[in-house]
């Protein structure tokens, strides 16, 4: 049937918990009753990227990209563009309108410009519940190549071809991994999935998942084909209950299509596969950590070698590669290694994806080429740092990685410049950080996540970050002592050669990273008893401008400890030793006289 028009709705995590879905409903409440239902469809569809403008709505033929909407917006947009045949530019996105008031197509404004889609190319294009979306974007074509016109060996040498990287962290060699466990012999082989993504503000793995689940559902029934394998497992979390459901949801869409089970395109390939659920536990994020929690045992890293491609689950051969690795496959399969290595670096192919967050503009799902440069992600792609701000760093690889600053902008993302400086690509998370954050407290922050979410197995990591976090607490309070600096250097370096598995041994990585690249700040926490960006509490000291004090008494009334003293139209005084820097009084004051110092 020929529709009108089609009217695509965010169903990712942001837009749902912003009531896109409620948004759908009415959307097509509306529709039925303007009689035009049969003519437009509704499609609950992937995230399209940009968090920040959501809950957003693109209607097709026109490509009509409106930001924020309301409940309450789409009558407008059904009665005047659905209907009416009218954009309805009060409601775009603004960067979609020109300052002549033209409206521009939504894939020319900075966010998307610089962007190329291969792990998301069918977010936000395909219905996430719905398995003849993904068909007609050439669903399963990759599939029925692999079965019908390649050999398992075929399969791998292009994937080693192509260039592919482990998406999930260390970056290691796709293909070679795939060939390891191919020629690994057993009676029983398997297929794992990593999509456990625990890394402080990272959601890229769970945006796939919600949005295109079939390709990983199509590349994992390849690499079984690839290696081997009959059976395939998810690894995913919980706390991902969309990713959860709709995964489940195009499973049993697949099976009723005969794209997992026996016979799968008139072959003798048979593959099948389900979910196993992780309780949030960061350390299965590592992948013999992750078999252990499959095989319903406690989720702690074990000593390597042997590798899973020789011993994984339940001691057979394993391929475990995460959702946006296997995401690239399918379109490796069908475009060829020579097109997907024609994009990126020398020795980093493709894209990458990136959750960005934090100080910028544009929050949100990106995907770019390698070798695309900080300052393009940040200022171009992201829109740059709000309210006027400096940029001051930016953390990416997530609690595993380290921050980067101003010198280091025009650095190429791929995986080699990341960890000569120091940081890593983990599985893409990009934390941007302006002149107000603290970069000890920074440190501390994701040291305080290693910590709760360490495994314990190990002592270098159960111990040895644990007495750094007591470092760094100490420092933030007030209670450095001059030989803590180079304390947290000295056990930072000997957890990272002494920690069992990758997460312990590269945990240390934010606190050395801050002080080497803003040494200064840990010094003034120490020496000086201050914070330069007023962040820590125990540092801060509140007082009042002379000069700006206008004597309303807000900020008196404010405090909860009775800490400001002063009479109507007179200046006030606050009272240090009975202050308990809560910051009321900041927030309170209309006339700027309070400071933080």
């Amino acid at each position: 049937m020929a529709y009108k028009n089609h009217v695509l709705v965010c169903g990712g995590t942001g837009c749902t918990s912003s009531s896109s879905l409620k948004i759908l409903d009415e959307m097509e409440n509306l529709l039925e009753q303007r009689g035009i239902k049969e003519d437009i469809k509704v499609i609950k569809a992937g995230c399209f990227g940009l968090c920040s403008a959501g809950p957003i709505i693109i209607v097709y033929p026109e490509g009509a990209f409106y930001g924020h909407v309301k409940i309450e917006d789409v009558e407008k947009i059904v009665d005047e563009h659905l209907i009416g045949k009218k954009v309805v530019k009060d409601l775009l996105y603004k960067d979609v309108v020109t300052e002549n008031g033209e409206v521009k197509p939504f894939e020319e404004i900075p966010f998307y410009k610089k962007q190329v889609k291969i792990a998301l190319q069918n977010c936000g294009i395909v219905g996430v519940e719905d398995i003849d979306d993904y068909l007609k974007v050439d669903g399963y074509e990759a599939l029925k190549k692999a079965l019908t016109e390649m050999t398992p060996k075929d399969v791998i040498d292009e994937v080693k071809k192509s260039g592919l990287r482990g998406r999930g962290g260390g970056g290691f060699p796709t293909g070679l991994k795939w060939e390891f466990t191919y020629k690994s012999q057993d009676d029983q082989k398997y297929v794992a999935c990593n999509a456990d993504e625990g890394d402080p503000g990272a959601f890229m793995d769970g945006a796939i998942l919600q949005g295109d689940p079939h390709s990983v559902i199509e590349a994992m029934a390849i690499a079984g084909y690839a290696i081997g394998a009959n059976q395939g497992y998810v690894y995913v979390r919980a706390e991902y209950p969309l990713a959860v459901e709709r995964l489940g949801i195009a499973i049993e869409q697949a099976r009723e299509k005969g794209y997992l089970g026996k016979n799968i395109f008139g072959t003798d390939f048979e593959f099948d596969m389900e979910m196993r659920l992780g309780a949030g536990a960061f350390v299965c994020g590592e992948e013999t950590a992750l078999i252990n929690s499959i095989e319903g045992k406690r989720g702690m890293p074990r000593p390597r070698p042997p590798f899973p491609a020789v011993k994984g689950l339940w001691n057979k051969p394993t391929l475990l590669n995460n959702v946006e690795t296997y995401a690239n496959i399918p379109k490796i399969i069908l475009k060829g290694s020579d097109w997907f290595s024609s994009i990126g670096t020398e020795k980093s192919k493709g894209t990458k994806t990136f959750a960005l967050g934090g100080k910028v503009e544009n929050t949100g799902l990106v995907e770019i080429p390698m070798g695309t440069t900080l300052r393009e992600i940040i200022f171009e792609i992201g829109g740059g740092i709000p309210n006027g701000k400096k940029f001051k760093a930016v953390q990416t690889g997530g609690p595993s990685g380290g921050c980067l600053t101003e010198e280091h902008l025009d650095t190429p993302i791929d995986y080699d410049s990341l960890t000569a400086l120091g940081s890593m690509m983990g599985s893409g998370g990009m934390i941007i950080m302006d002149e107000d954050n603290c970069m000890v407290d920074i440190a501390k922050f994701f040291l305080e996540f290693t910590v709760e979410e360490s495994c314990g197995k190990c002592p270098p990591c159960r111990i040895g970050t644990k007495r750094m976090l007591e470092l760094l607490e100490r420092i933030t309070e007030g209670k450095g002592e001059r030989g803590d600096i180079e304390k947290l250097e000295k056990l930072a370096k000997n957890i990272k050669t002494s920690a069992l598995c990758g997460l312990g041994q590269t945990a240390p990585n934010p606190v050395l990273s801050t002080i080497k690249r803003f040494r200064h700040e840990y010094e003034a926490h120490v020496n000086e008893k201050r914070c330069p960006a007023g962040i820590c509490q125990e540092l801060l000291e509140y007082k009042v401008t002379e000069d700006k004090c206008k004597g309303c008494t807000l900020c008196a009334k404010a405090c909860p400890v009775n800490a400001i003293k002063g009479n109507v139209k007179e200046v006030h005084v606050i009272d240090t030793d009975v202050c308990i820097k809560c910051g009321a009084c900041v927030a309170k004051c209309p006339f700027g006289a309070i400071s933080k110092q």
